[in-house]
C-alpha cells in the first residue's frame, strides 16, 4: 500500500509570503534608523542642503580652537567676554572693553556666570591704566602672545571680542563694529543652552 502524500497545509503556503513581508519590514526599519544618520553625514561632509539662516551675530568658531591657541593663557572657569588687542589698545579696543563690561552687567542674574577680560600684546597707556583700575575693578588682564595670535586669529591686526566657554574653547568672534544688543542676545542664548559655567 503506497503512502499518500499529504497536500501542503494552509499554514505552509502562508509562511513564505509572511517571511518575505517580515524581511521587507526589517529592511525598512533599518533604513529608517540608519538612513537619516548617513544623510546627515553626507550633508555635513559635502556641504549640501545646509541652511543659510543662523541665529547668532558673530563669527562662529567651530574648529576647536581654544583661548591658548590665540596666545592667551588663562584659567577662567566661567563664560568669558575676552577682548584681544594685538596692537595698542586704542579707541576700538577700549570700546570693546567697555562693551564687555556692560554685557556682563546686562546679564542680570546670570552676571556671575560670566567674566570680562583684556589680553593685550602691549602695555596700555598710563591714562587708560588708571581708568581701568577705577572703572573696571573686575576686569581680568592677560598678556597676549603675538606669534600664536597672528597665526591663529581670524583678523590678527584688529581688536576683537571673543565669547569663550568655561572650558576655554572659542565660541564666537566679533569685531569692533558689533552691536551690543546683538552680542547680548547671543550670550544669553548660549547661557540658556549651556549646562556648564
Amino acid at each position: 500500500m503506497g503512502t499518500a502524500m499529504n497536500p501542503p497545509s494552509m499554514s505552509d503556503t502562508r509562511a513564505a509570503p509572511d517571511r518575505r513581508k517580515g524581511r521587507w519590514q526589517l529592511i525598512l526599519i533599518v533604513l529608517m534608523v540608519i538612513g537619516p544618520m548617513v544623510l546627515a553625514t553626507f550633508m555635513y561632509k559635502l556641504q549640501f542642503w545646509v541652511p543659510d539662516g543662523r541665529s547668532y551675530h558673530g563669527q562662529l568658531i567651530g574648529n576647536g580652537q581654544t583661548r591658548a591657541d590665540i596666545g592667551v593663557l588663562a584659567n577662567e572657569e566661567r563664560w568669558q567676554l575676552l577682548v584681544t588687542a594685538p596692537t595698542a589698545c586704542a579707541a576700538d579696543c577700549q570700546q570693546l572693553v567697555y562693551l564687555a563690561r556692560q554685557l556682563q552687567i546686562g546679564l542680570g542674574r546670570d552676571a556671575s556666570r560670566a567674566s570680562h577680560a583684556l589680553a593685550s600684546a602691549q602695555p596700555v597707556s598710563a591714562e587708560y591704566e588708571a581708568k581701568l583700575k577705577i572703572e573696571y575693578p573686575q576686569l581680568q588682564r592677560y598678556p597676549l602672545a603675538l606669534p600664536a595670535f597672528n597665526q591663529n586669529a581670524a583678523a590678527p591686526g584688529d581688536a576683537q571680542l571673543w565669547i569663550v566657554d568655561p572650558h576655554g574653547n572659542l565660541v564666537l568672534r566679533y569685531d569692533a563694529q558689533v552691536k551690543g544688543k546683538d552680542l547680548l542676545n547671543d550670550l544669553r542664548h548660549l547661557l540658556k543652552l549651556s549646562n556648564i559655567g
